[in-house]
């Protein structure tokens, strides 16, 4: 064993923690909790999820209840609020439980509701990490990230004078990813130095923070639509200054509302942007089959998903095998797209670049588009 790079001690660099036991009890608890629990759900006549063990569904001819566990925090809704009292009252006869009322706060997340639907926030969390990073004060910025490279100094390729502190702000900003999708580039691109973060890094990171700061309020609104699922895929091309290789943005719709997204560097290099733009759409693909199967778990059953693509070889790609000459450099796994929409379960569509959703997730924006999209 040995210290990992940027974490070296320069004091000790040879020596290294042996751990005799878990700092917060026994390793197995967790697991020794969740399967006391989960056999406690299944008595009751609740059935996993396929998709998700944490969560359960208990479908009678009247009612639909759900429940979903994380770690020891708890979130039930049912159609028969009589039989959430019955339930709870079973739950307390079983184990030492709390009951917390209506949702309005879970893992640092706020819930409010209204008559619009509920709208979900982390305004107190980045409010704290405002604070920890010492830009309480600071001034906002119109957008996370900028859209041209400028001049740099040559102080900006020094190495970061408190790495840890960049590690701390970065990793609460992923955190915060999940309920602000603006911020899913920015943070995926700032992750990518943890290990050594230079001058210009951490100036980064304080734009983003600045964004931030003027933007306290956002959230993700749910509100009540037709439950049909749509998604939106694109991939810059050879993006990345340092290695060449592409990111993959996508994000999927439940009716109006945003409940999936994605920014991922792609694992290898792409030899043009149809192949780009095709590894994309087959990873849109597979979470638009992973939210169906978690959809059918509760009880819905909606019809063919909509993807919309902006690149035209791409989506001829998925659909027409005489481009096969030219893409057998292509891994055979993401040629699962072309299966889905011969199968019909899947529909491509074409949009123009300029309304492609997902472009928010793939590149830095002028202010104009990245507030427009």
């Amino acid at each position: 064993m040995q210290q990992p790079q940027g974490f070296i001690d320069a004091s000790h660099p040879t020596l290294v923690y042996k751990l005799h036991k878990a700092p917060h009890g026994l390793k197995q608890a967790p697991r020794a909790w969740f399967s006391s629990f989960s056999s406690f759900l299944l008595s009751c006549g609740f059935i996993s999820s396929h998709c998700n063990s944490s969560l359960f569904v208990k479908k009678t001819a009247a009612s639909i209840t759900i429940l979903l566990i994380y770690v020891d925090d708890i979130l039930l809704t049912a159609s028969d609020t009589s039989y959430i009292t019955t339930l709870i009252h079973q739950m307390h006869g079983a184990f030492a439980m709390k009951e917390l009322g209506l949702l309005n706060y879970f893992l640092s997340i706020s819930v409010s509701s209204s008559s619009m639907g509920y709208f979900l926030s982390q305004h107190k969390y980045v409010s704290e990490l405002l604070v920890k990073a010492g830009m309480a004060e600071c001034k906002p910025y119109s957008s996370p990230m900028s859209f041209k490279s400028t001049s740099s100094s040559p102080n900006d390729n020094l190495a970061c004078s408190n790495p840890s502190l960049y590690r701390s702000i970065v990793g609460g900003l992923q955190y915060l990813t999940i309920t602000r999708p603006d911020l899913a580039f920015a943070v995926n691109f700032a992750c990518q130095f943890m290990h050594q973060p230079l001058v210009r890094h951490f100036a980064m990171v304080k734009r983003l923070l600045r964004y931030l700061k003027g933007t306290l309020g956002y959230g993700l609104q749910f509100s009540p639509g037709p439950l049909t699922l749509h998604a939106f895929s694109d991939s810059d091309w050879a993006g990345n200054s340092l290695d060449r290789r592409s990111t993959t943005g996508f994000c999927v719709f439940l009716g109006p509302n945003l409940v999936s997204w994605s920014t991922k560097k792609q694992p290898t290099v792409a030899r043009s942007s149809t192949e780009a733009e095709y590894r994309a759409l087959a990873h849109t693909a597979a979470e638009l089959s992973w939210l169906g199967m978690l959809l059918s778990n509760l009880h819905y059953f909606s019809s063919s998903p909509t993807l919309w693509c902006d690149n035209i070889s791409a989506i001829s790609l998925s659909s027409n095998l005489v481009f096969h000459a030219r893409t057998k450099h292509i891994e055979v796994d993401y040629h699962y797209v072309r299966e889905r929409v011969a199968a019909k379960q899947l529909t491509i569509c074409h949009i123009p670049t300029s309304d492609q959703v997902a472009d928010i997730f793939t590149n830095p924006l002028s202010i104009s588009c990245f507030k427009y999209l």
